[in-house]
């Protein structure tokens, strides 16, 4: 046990220490040096700042905190046992173990008490301004004269490489701009990363860089030393209108043999040296898992005080609801991650007589009738806003000391912007959105991954959708992106052919709780499909497929599919083939991944397995379409990259024509049927 000399304070900072080391121990596997060194800053946080109910970690005004070094998440799991919320001793044991609540980064669908889900270096900074930024708009909305409805910190561990990280560069700059005073994160500067020492490549003074973003900084030169900690995270709730970073000296892997090593970094003590640790800290080495009982009851304590704070909130909230009742009930339904009433009236329905339109411009007129209805919509782009058709206005957009605003000016800060948008899913109280070129999805993508693996609501604008955006050539014409993006699990792609395909999109994007959603759309103007000759873009779209045009002269030989500007194409060719008596439907297919969430009836339906004879269309990589097109169908898609010049020729340039469609279809038309049975198409 541990030496009587201890204080409580001290016993509990070992009892943290020598739990995460003995969870990455038993599973062999893990990163104990950021849990040995960090230990300290971690306890005077959660004991002495951080407001939170471990009986209800989702009370909507507690204080967030992001450990960013998502590698020291055993560090993460004992703070969460110890401190009260509904993770087991067990669970800790339990460390990296198939199918546990203590996966080896930690998690927010798994594990209670897991704000959002970090791991690469620099996601969990960029979150964390995320969520001041939704904290910031939530009580610029609410807070009244004497109620202050949203009053909270965000707060995290963040570590050399994450600093190293091009994207905390971009969420650091930003938060800066914004002068988001209630971010502070503790920096556990301790001067190792996994390779080697930092100095080998990372020599900067990273606090000056802060400094020139708008931070606060200050040192904390013993990273043991409690007070000084618990001192500069005092002065750094001071300073309200700039963030916040305090960078505190640690040594990792402390009190054990290979501290301050890069050693202790990323692999087990082993059971010699954490022998020696244990002993180095006045514990029996022979002993594992120990929490004495005093620090136990010491430790729940900071959670019991959270209690006692959200029962003052809910007696205030409850006057508040008296005095301003609208917004008490819009509070509580954003929160509840659902819908105001009628939130869907204003999206409009086109006809062809509003002429042509991009699916983008579709997409903003979509946008702004949905703000007007969800005034707690929040997001913007990444200095596209003009070209991605969203609010533009820089004297409505949300700044400092007007943080009402509920459109964000991201700057040319992609990655950033990504994961900031599943912070402010995390944090709760706002659905959002962002948007920039598809092309630039390649900066943003660990973000978008993330974010699916989170489970987060967010909407992703991608414009300029293909090769038709034309002359700004091939570092712009996005060719294997949508087939990239279809990849990620639990994402939802949806690519619409027309306007009024797009607002069904947004529909879509408005109603999934638990899955991103990427609208894909042009730059070109495309003709608006008259709805009362064609399938329902209402219910085709929620389906991922439907038959847009069936065929005209009798049972269905060919199947036409299409999604985006190549929908409109795919008609064309159809008329050609029914005037040469070929019978032809036409399947607009905007989502492969609501199209599988369907049963299969409707798969058969909309892709009888007895047509066989079928052609994809879509200006990208064909990647995946032969899933759907059968043996005996063709793709019709991009292998290589664009060109420059104007939009239309270089989609004739690349065989998206009547012409070559036509081609294509009576290329498979005339060969000879197979002399097998139909088989199964979609498993």
């Amino acid at each position: 046990m541990a030496a009587p000399t201890l204080s409580l304070d001290e016993l509990s900072v070992t009892t943290l220490r020598l739990l995460s080391v003995d969870a990455v121990q038993q599973a062999n596997s893990g990163h104990p040096g950021l849990p040995l060194g960090a230990a300290p800053m971690a306890y005077v946080l959660f004991s002495r700042f951080l407001r939170f109910n471990p009986q209800d970690p989702k009370w909507p005004n507690r204080d967030r905190f992001v450990l960013s070094a998502g590698h020291g998440s055993a560090l993460l799991y004992s703070l969460l046992h110890l401190y009260g919320y509904d993770l087991s001793l067990d669970d800790v044991k339990a460390f990296r173990q198939l199918h546990s609540r203590t996966p080896g980064h930690p998690e927010s669908n798994m594990t209670p008490g897991v704000e959002v889900t970090t791991g690469p270096l620099g996601q969990g900074f960029a979150n964390g301004v995320g969520m001041a930024m939704a904290e910031a708009f939530l009580g610029a909305t609410y807070n009244k004269p004497e109620h202050e409805v949203v009053d909270h910190y965000t707060y995290a561990i963040v570590s050399d490489g994450d600093l190293m990280e091009g994207i905390a560069a971009e969420a650091a700059s930003l938060a800066g701009h914004l002068k988001l005073g209630k971010l502070i994160y503790l920096y556990d500067d301790n001067d190792i990363c996994l390779d080697g020492p930092t100095n080998l490549s990372y020599t900067e003074d990273a606090l000056a860089r802060f400094e020139a973003y708008g931070w606060h900084t200050s040192r904390v030169a013993d990273g043991n030393d409690l007070d000084a900690i618990e001192a500069a995270i005092r002065a750094a709730q001071q300073e309200t209108d700039r963030p916040s970073l305090i960078s505190i000296k640690t040594i990792i892997g402390y009190g054990s043999p290979g501290e301050g090593t890069s050693k202790v970094h990323g692999s087990p003590l082993g059971a010699d040296n954490l022998r020696k640790a244990k002993a180095f800290f006045g514990w029996d080495p022979a002993q594992s898992f120990v929490v004495p009982e005093d620090v136990r009851q010491h430790m729940l304590e900071p959670g019991q005080r959270g209690a006692e704070l959200q029962q003052a909130w809910n007696e205030s909230f409850a006057r508040y609801q008296q005095e301003f009742a609208a917004e008490a009930a819009q509070f509580q339904t954003s929160f509840a991650g659902e819908l105001p009433a009628g939130w869907d009236a204003e999206l409009p329905v086109f006809t062809a007589a509003d002429g042509a339109l991009a699916t983008r411009q579709a997409s903003g007129k979509a946008l702004n009738a949905l703000k007007k209805t969800v005034p707690y919509l929040f997001g913007g782009s990444a200095d596209l806003a003009s070209s991605n058709e969203m609010p533009t206005s820089s004297d409505i957009s949300f700044q400092p000391g007007q943080y009402h605003y509920n459109n964000v000016w991201f700057g040319v800060r992609e990655h950033a912007m990504g994961a900031a948008l599943n912070g402010m899913s995390h944090h709760g109280g706002v659905r959002v959105y962002g948007g920039t070129f598809l092309t630039f999805s390649d900066y943003m993508r660990g973000a978008i991954r993330l974010t699916a693996l989170a489970e987060s609501a967010v909407t992703f604008v991608f414009t300029h959708d293909s090769i038709g955006l034309g002359e700004d050539g091939p570092t712009h014409q996005p060719v294997e992106h949508v087939a990239a993006l279809r990849t990620i699990p639990n994402i939802i792609v949806l690519r619409p052919g027309d306007a009024n395909e797009t607002v069904e999109a947004w529909r879509v994007a408005m109603t999934k709780p638990k899955s991103p959603v990427v609208l894909i759309l042009s730059r070109q103007k495309l003709p608006v499909l008259d709805q009362s000759q064609y399938g329902s873009a209402r219910e085709g779209v929620a389906k991922g497929a439907y038959i847009l045009k069936e065929a005209e002269s009798g049972q269905p030989e060919l199947i036409l599919l299409a999604t985006g500007s190549e929908v409109s194409l795919a008609l064309e060719a159809q008329k050609a083939l029914e005037a040469e008596g070929h019978a032809t439907r036409v399947v607009s297919m905007p989502s492969w991944e609501l199209f599988e969430q369907q049963d299969k009836a409707y798969q058969r339906q909309v892709l009888p397995p007895s047509v066989r004879k079928r052609v994809s269309i879509e200006a990208g990589s064909p990647m995946g379409w032969h899933k759907y097109v059968t043996d005996e169908g063709t793709v019709i898609g991009i292998n290589r990259f664009g060109e420059s010049g104007p939009g239309e020729v270089l989609m004739e340039l690349f065989g998206f024509s009547v012409e070559n469609v036509v081609a294509k279809a009576k290329g498979l038309l005339q060969d000879e049927p197979a002399e097998i049975e139909p088989k199964e198409v979609l498993s």
